[in-house]
């Protein structure tokens, strides 16, 4: 999802970890499980840091485009309605 946004060694970064965790996940090292997944996590957070501050210095240049995307009061879509329970005396 955030693909266009790595630059190439973020990209090379993320899919080596990748490929670490799919081969120790062949085995049966929980220790080297856990560390691959670490690893990942950590490849891939920086790339998620990245863009979240892309996101808020986009967010800050303008308020009109934070409103534009919040629901207006009121009008949700939620429909009130009456039931009757009707219970079925052949069990």
């Amino acid at each position: 999802e955030l693909g266009d946004k790595a630059e190439e060694q973020e990209k090379k970064d993320i899919a080596a970890a990748i490929a670490e965790l799919e081969t120790a996940l062949k085995g049966d090292d929980k220790e080297a499980i856990a560390e691959k997944t670490t690893k990942l996590t950590e490849v891939a957070g920086k790339l998620a840091e990245k863009a979240y501050a892309a996101q808020q210095a986009a967010g800050a240049a303008g308020p009109e485009t934070a409103s534009a995307s919040k629901p207006e009061a009121g009008k949700d879509d939620a429909v009130d309605a009456e039931f009757e329970e009707v219970k079925d005396d052949k069990k």
